[in-house]
């Protein structure tokens, strides 16, 4: 496993980090998902993410279990804020009460005294930003949170956030997690340039296209049995990729694969880590063995030539439009 700083700060994190979004708590059992944890750790990976939203706060709780006994400082920690935790009217978004109570819980359901990043999981049109981030910087100064980071911010949103964190002698912004892949780039546009002046990483999300990466969704035929794209609960934002042009082009990658002695996923890994605004690659998993195959990826390195095979394969199926990043995020809280 390789090590990269989260973006300009001096935390050094792997470059390939586990994350539980949609499977813990949900899709596998806790013996399972603890079995993946196990074998993250096993494999290098020191960095684990998860949000308190994700299955009802139950991730965070199977995380913070998995962890158990492991030696604090030897991981890094991150979790997100923002989406509902209940139904109370302030049990959702950015605001101070929200913030400092949602930090509380987080830590207790992952049987932590701190988290290394604490990360607002969607923009909230409806607090002053300015109170979102003295509320994040009094975090840190309780010691609650390390850094501070966003996910899925457009550009003007986070310029904003420099800006008054620097006027106000705030922590600043160390990281944004987006949706990123091959096939996925809207962060390209505006997003990354900016980050990159700034020092903010990128933890992407998603570098394997949902699945779609992997080849295992041929074109004409049914998703696998037990397949995300199978499942109605999390079938709906795969659906973007599910067109029979798309996944032949996808299959028309394993021979850039094979001739790397890649996987697919390897590859889609590997793809997004050669970006050197990546501080890390979010990976997910229902078996270890998932784990093991994927944390190959840390370390290869693309020829400009293999870049060039894979956007003459993808051709017009890889999605650029930079306006996108702003649809990521509500406009309510609700």
């Amino acid at each position: 496993m390789e090590f990269r700083h989260l973006g300009r700060s001096g935390l050094m994190v792997s470059e390939i980090s586990y994350g539980n979004w949609i499977t813990h708590g949900s899709q596998v059992e806790e013996e399972a998902a603890h079995a993946c944890v196990r074998a993250a750790l096993d494999e290098g990976i020191t960095t684990f993410d998860t949000a308190d939203a994700y299955a009802g706060t139950r991730a965070e709780e199977v995380l913070g279990r998995a962890l158990k006994g492991v030696r604090r400082e030897s991981v890094e920690i991150f979790t997100k804020v923002f989406w509902p935790t209940g139904d109370g009217q302030n049990d959702r978004g950015l605001s101070r009460k929200h913030l400092t109570e949602a930090i509380d819980g987080s830590l207790r359901r992952l049987g932590t005294d701190y988290v290394d990043l604490y990360q607002a999981h969607r923009y909230d049109y409806e607090t002053p930003l300015e109170e979102t981030l003295k509320t994040f910087d009094d975090l840190v100064r309780r010691g609650k949170i390390l850094y501070v980071g966003v996910s899925e911010w457009t550009a003007p949103q986070i310029q904003r956030a420099l800006e008054i964190a620097d006027q106000m002698g705030f922590d600043r912004l160390v990281s944004n997690q987006p949706q990123y892949s091959m096939l996925w780039r809207i962060i390209e546009a505006d997003v990354v340039p900016l980050c990159s002046r700034e020092g903010v990483g990128q933890v992407v999300w998603s570098p394997i296209a949902q699945g779609v990466l992997t080849g295992k969704y041929l074109p004409g035929q049914a998703p696998p049995s037990g397949s995300r794209a199978a499942d109605p609960v999390s079938a709906g934002p795969i659906g973007r990729f599910m067109n029979d042009d798309l996944l032949t082009r996808v299959q028309d990658l394993r021979p850039i694969a094979a001739d790397l002695g890649l996987s697919m996923a390897q590859l889609a890994i590997a793809w997004v880590l050669q970006n050197p605004d990546v501080s890390s690659a979010i990976i997910g998993a229902t078996r270890p063995d998932q784990v093991r195959e994927n944390v190959k990826a840390s370390g290869v390195k693309l020829g400009a030539d293999v870049l060039e095979r894979i956007d003459q394969v993808l051709g017009e199926h890889v999605q650029r439009d930079g306006s996108l990043v702003e649809r990521m995020s509500p406009k309510t809280r609700d």
